[in-house]
């Protein structure tokens, strides 16, 4: 029975079963499939025939968690990759061509800042950048070469919404193709595709695993790109591996349930601290203080379990609060049933010259809460002696 409900599709999608009919799906773990005869090998190779003949290409594991992927975004296709970072490099690489031109916002993960600036200038790739409120300069961008417009919504690390209707109209009307990174809401908070994205990435590593085990990543979007990513990776080879797609396929089952509690923590959470004098500001797209909260709300069902706020007192006091911490986790992954808290200017966005992170948001002081399934109480109770702690 067909179902457009998430929480069904997400246990129910299941690509095959073996002879021995097991409800739950088994890992395939095998580099390569058999032939009948010769000419069902020469069929299968000169694409006459779908089917699996090398897990680089597909594996029933991958295929089932594409699947169910699609499903969720509302997507025609999809390729799966062995971590965030390989989806989003080898769908740029599949797309671009050297001398092309990308629109990106200022706002986005500070490794995907790195392929911009640093690797795909290597092959003439050139990027321009517009801020979260300067969507109406972004066609003063546009040039003949311009061929991708790409942002994350909501942002890493600030959690800022950016319009995702907005940004699929200019695309349409300048036939560029829009790549959203769905990361922080996933498809349960939110479907880009549904407001004119034609591509949508993913670090499943993240919630759509959920409990900090394995990598993978995940490009959905238009099926005539998607070939294209898909031709480019079947040989270069990120793939994702079979036993990682097992455990993300099953985590996708869970997904709608832990998604809500976390949300549910997240606010709580979020609240607390707007009311702590220890903290300067606090960024949670549901907190009525958010300067895009309606926005969110139109476009999210939920506002997520990234929580950003700055304590006073610069890097230092960003610095100091981490070593306060004693229950939460001090890591750069976010997603995790475990409630991690990280310091963007010296983690994941030390890259970047000062200058530049602040242009994205990132203050001295900004902290990031991955917030997790723990006890909101518990939490909080950490947070608070940690703010209590700083000078």
């Amino acid at each position: 029975m067909d179902s457009n409900n998430f929480e069904t599709q997400a246990i129910r999608t299941q690509t095959e079963r073996s002879q021995y009919l097991e409800h739950s799906t088994p890992l395939y773990l095998t580099s390569s499939y058999v032939f009948e005869d010769a000419e069902d090998m020469r069929a299968s190779f000169a694409d006459e025939k779908d089917r699996n003949i090398y897990s680089r290409y597909s594996n029933p594991n991958t295929s089932e968690f594409i699947d169910k992927i699609c499903k969720m975004e509302g997507a025609e296709s999809g390729y799966s990759f062995a971590s965030g970072m390989s989806a989003i490099f080898s769908t740029f690489a599949a797309l671009l061509d050297a001398g092309d031109h990308i629109i990106s916002c200022n706002s986005v993960f500070g490794s995907t800042q790195t392929m911009f600036k640093n690797i795909l200038p290597k092959w003439n790739i050139s990027t321009s950048y517009f801020k979260i409120n300067e969507l109406d300069k972004i066609e003063s961008l546009i040039k003949l070469s311009t061929k991708v417009i790409y942002a994350e919504s909501p942002t890493n690390p600030a959690v800022d919404i950016l319009d995702l209707e907005a940004l699929g109209r200019i695309a349409k009307k300048h036939d560029l193709i829009l790549i959203i990174d769905n990361c922080f809401a996933t498809p349960y908070l939110q479907q880009p595709i549904q407001f004119g994205a034609d591509l949508v990435i993913h670090s499943a590593t993240k919630l759509i695993d959920g409990q900090g085990r394995v990598l993978g990543g995940v490009t959905v979007g238009r099926a005539d790109l998607v070939k294209k990513v898909y031709l480019f990776s079947r040989n270069t080879g990120p793939a994702l591996s079979p036993f990682n797609a097992w455990v993300l396929s099953k985590s996708l089952e869970t997904l709608a349930v832990r998604l809500d509690r976390h949300c549910e923590n997240a606010l709580k959470i979020a609240t607390f601290l707007e009311g702590h004098d220890k903290v300067n500001v606090v960024k949670y797209p549901f907190l009525k203080s958010h300067p895009q909260y309606e926005l969110a709300k139109k476009q999210m069902k939920a506002g997520g379990n990234i929580v950003a706020f700055e304590v006073k007192g610069g890097i230092e006091a960003g610095r100091q609060f981490l070593n306060n911490i004693k229950l939460l986790s001090l890591s750069v992954n976010l997603g995790d049933t475990r409630s991690i808290v990280t310091h963007p200017a010296s983690t994941t966005h030390a890259k970047l010259t000062e200058e530049e992170r602040l242009l994205t948001g990132i203050t001295g002081g900004l902290v990031r809460i991955s917030v997790g399934l723990e006890h909101t109480d518990d939490i909080i109770k950490d947070l608070n002696q940690a703010l209590a702690l700083l000078k």
